[in-house]
């Protein structure tokens, strides 16, 4: 089918026999993981985010896999419940998938020359995966080309290349020093096309979606950041929503697997997490629709995934400077020598002392507990009492006649 007869999402969703319930149970998943940064979900309810994409022509979607684990791949087929994966290709037109196609050999490459020659100027390309590019890419081949000609090739007649995972967007585990192969990501070596890079590893595939719906309805692609990273997806660390935020504020942190902290849910930045500098929506957008799945929800630090220099170039255990956010003065550190008066406990004594008539005075008080307060007063009843009792009587006041 050719795109200028691909039917629209709508039309192809009432064939398909996806109801309506289920179709606005998408939009508004798409809300939920894009509320601000779109166009398409501004200021719109899950019907008028249906009414838009349902008119809008089935996106052609070109994927391409190159040095990866198809765990992305994985992450768009695992959801929690199946009829979302369905429905997410039900409203994408997938014309070229090596891992969910039929065809292989010669038939898998002329089903990809012929989704290039029928969406011409038109389709979304998605890469999935790093491209070699040492000795001329000869660690990697496709229909005996190397990979990086066939991404070359492809991505010259797409309308909008989307790099998809960690490894397509920075290189990822393929790239970690000594990085034999050359790896690197799409936008290292195509120019000249709109590229979005939704990194992570897996990405959730909401975002994916969101990206692809954004470009078909409105003719645009979101709001990107200085690294080619959708804002409404990567605006924030996931320092800043963390549900062990609170531990980490108070000081409380778990310091080896297993210990008191970290049955407790106490903060893991002392154990490596990377999350004080990682942009994603992990916090707020867990996995397969599933409370809590995500790394720290498992008790797992954060490593850092969408995150070009940080995941494959530090430790999995060592900790990354805070710059955006310090425990509060207010709270005591994690580890204290008693007896010792901190500066800004001393600031904070002298302000209340200031405020009561003076730090010389207040310092020379003992201020008495409620208890001991208590016990004074009776015992000043008990004397005042007696003391009323010692007291002799007086004569009584003679009284007047008439």
């Amino acid at each position: 089918m050719t795109t200028g007869e691909r039917e629209t999402i709508g039309a192809h969703l009432k064939k398909s026999g996806v109801s309506r319930r289920n179709f606005l149970q998408l939009c508004s998943k798409i809300i939920i993981t894009a509320p601000v940064g779109l166009s398409l979900t501004r200021r719109a309810t899950a019907a008028q985010v249906a009414r838009l994409v349902g008119k809008a022509r089935r996106p052609s979607v070109i994927w391409l896999h190159f040095q990866d684990c198809t765990g992305c791949t994985e992450t768009l087929l695992r959801t929690s419940a199946p009829d979302v994966a369905h429905l997410i290709l039900d409203v994408i037109s997938l014309d070229y998938h090596e891992t969910l196609m039929a065809a292989s050999g010669a038939q898998a490459e002329a089903a990809l020359r012929s989704a290039i020659e029928d969406n011409a100027g038109k389709y979304v390309l998605v890469v999935e995966g790093s491209i070699p590019t040492r000795d001329d890419g000869v660690y990697m081949e496709m229909g005996s080309r190397p990979a990086i000609q066939v991404v070359k090739e492809v991505a010259a007649q797409a309308a909008a290349v989307i790099a998809i995972g960690s490894c397509a967007s920075w290189g990822g585990v393929p790239s970690a020093d000594p990085n034999p192969t050359g790896a690197v990501g799409v936008d290292s070596v195509i120019s000249g096309k709109p590229i979005v890079n939704l990194p992570g590893c897996p990405p959730n595939p909401y975002n994916l979606l969101a990206v692809v719906l954004e470009y078909v309805t409105m003719g645009r692609l979101p709001e990107l950041d200085e690294f080619h990273r959708p804002k409404f997806a990567y605006d924030r660390v996931i320092h800043e929503n963390c549900p062990r935020r609170a531990h980490f504020d108070a000081g409380r942190f778990a310091f080896a697997f297993g210990d008191e902290g970290h049955r407790k849910g106490y903060c893991l930045y002392k154990l490596g997490c990377k999350g004080p500098v990682t942009h994603a929506a992990c916090a707020t957008r867990h996995f397969n629709e599933i409370p809590g799945v995500w790394p720290i929800g498992t008790g797992v630090p954060c490593v850092g995934c969408t995150e070009k220099g940080v995941v494959w170039q530090m430790g999995t255990f060592e900790t990354v400077p805070i710059h955006l956010a310090t425990p509060p003065d207010t709270y005591p550190p994690i580890f204290s020598t008693a007896g010792q008066l901190k500066v800004g406990a001393g600031a904070l004594v002298g302000a209340v002392a200031g405020a009561v008539g003076g730090a010389a005075w207040v310092a020379s008080q003992r201020f008495q507990s409620s208890t001991e307060a208590g016990v004074a007063r009776v015992a000043a009843d008990v004397a005042h009492a007696e003391k009323l009792k010692a007291k002799p009587a007086g004569k009584p006041a003679d009284r007047k006649e008439d």
